[in-house]
């Protein structure tokens, strides 16, 4: 082969690369944000105070370790939402459990006040059974409020 045909197909070869490389760019970035939508979510609500308060009250609760188990885990994705601001917000959420009895549905609801996290909702739904167990100290209820 001669060299000016072997740029004609150095050429043609340039012309399928770069919008192949252009699509599979877009294709990459929208990946990538979707990811952090889905992935990257949960991170941030399985972080907030109310989440932390909320799967110690559970894993400590008597009542839940009869009906779920003795090793209770958090499990699956939590959904809802959750809002902070710097002295205030608002949590609605619910976390998948399970432990080597059965599974269930922990219930977070509530408010922040001036930096303090009150508890409208706090309960586990047991799946098996659909039983609502409470959680709320009555000093953190927000009847109190």
């Amino acid at each position: 082969m001669n060299e000016r045909e072997q740029k004609k197909i150095s050429r043609r070869k340039r012309l399928w690369f770069t919008p192949l490389t252009g699509c599979l760019g877009v294709f990459i970035s929208i990946f990538l944000r979707i990811k952090a939508v889905f992935f990257g979510a949960p991170k941030i609500i399985s972080k907030a105070t109310p989440f932390e308060y909320a799967i110690e009250q559970a894993f400590k609760n008597e009542t839940v370790i009869e009906n779920l188990g003795q090793s209770i885990e958090k499990y699956g994705t939590p959904s809802g939402n959750t809002s902070i601001t710097s002295d205030g917000g608002n949590v609605d959420i619910s976390i998948p459990i399970r432990g080597d009895k059965g599974e269930g549905t922990l219930i977070v609801k509530g408010i922040r006040v001036n930096g303090e996290w009150v508890y409208k909702d706090l309960y586990v739904v047991v799946t098996r059974t659909q039983e609502e167990i409470n959680l709320l100290e009555k000093e953190r209820a927000l009847e109190t409020v």
